[in-house]
């Protein structure tokens, strides 16, 4: 799979720039956002996936030509009560995933809300993606691709259906993200919530560097 060998090319060389990004996960509660995320960054998926409780933190990293892009994931909990939370996470990020789940047209409407949010309050140049999991369960959706897919082009999304189950398009969507983030602005001085904006870290210590796409 192209986007495997992407993200895990190996025997290659270390890319020379290393740039960080901050990427947020928003969407209804069992929408599978943990399942994509464990998916993409250990490769593994539990059918029976804990709910989230305020926000989970993980990094992984896929690489570009010369450049390793490491994604600072904040996987935040899609339960009402911690709605009022979320602009705390996709405060300073430079890329989010709405996802909801294609057997369930609420979700579809949940997510549409969480994209309205974020061209409301989020930067005004943060990288949207939409993805519509749950794809193996096909023979029971209830929110057609063609629909999903106008409501994406209408307001400049990416868009993918995915399958944290089967890994379909996992890599592939965090790949295209990341091949949308600019990778030539100057380090940012801004704290961890801002922290990211396409900050180089070549130039930190090796300890800080670590194996190219590895976490």
């Amino acid at each position: 799979m192209a986007a495997r060998g992407a993200q895990r090319p190996n025997g290659h060389s270390q890319p020379s720039k290393i740039c960080q990004f901050k990427l947020v996960l928003l969407g209804e509660s069992a929408v599978g956002k943990s399942s994509l995320v464990l998916r993409f960054v250990k490769g593994q998926f539990h059918e029976y996936q804990e709910s989230t409780i305020g926000a989970a933190f993980l990094t992984q990293s896929v690489c570009l030509d010369d450049t390793t892009v490491k994604f600072e994931i904040w996987d935040t909990a899609g339960q009402e009560r911690y709605h009022s939370l979320a602009p705390m996470y996709y405060r300073g990020a430079q890329a989010a995933i709405v996802v909801y789940d294609i057997t369930n047209q609420e979700t579809f409407g949940r997510a549409r809300g969480w994209v309205k949010e974020l061209q409301r309050q989020a930067s005004p140049s943060i990288v949207i993606a939409l993805a519509g999991n749950k794809a193996d369960l096909a023979s029971k959706r209830m929110v057609e691709y063609e629909e999903a897919q106008a409501y994406a082009d209408d307001n400049s999304l990416l868009f993918m259906e995915t399958s944290a189950k089967t890994a379909m398009n996992v890599n592939d969507l965090f790949l295209a993200i990341a091949k949308k983030l600019p990778r030539t602005e100057p380090p940012s001085s801004a704290g961890a919530g801002g922290r990211g904006r396409g900050v180089d870290l070549s130039q930190e210590s090796p300890r800080g560097r670590g194996q190219c796409c590895g976490n």
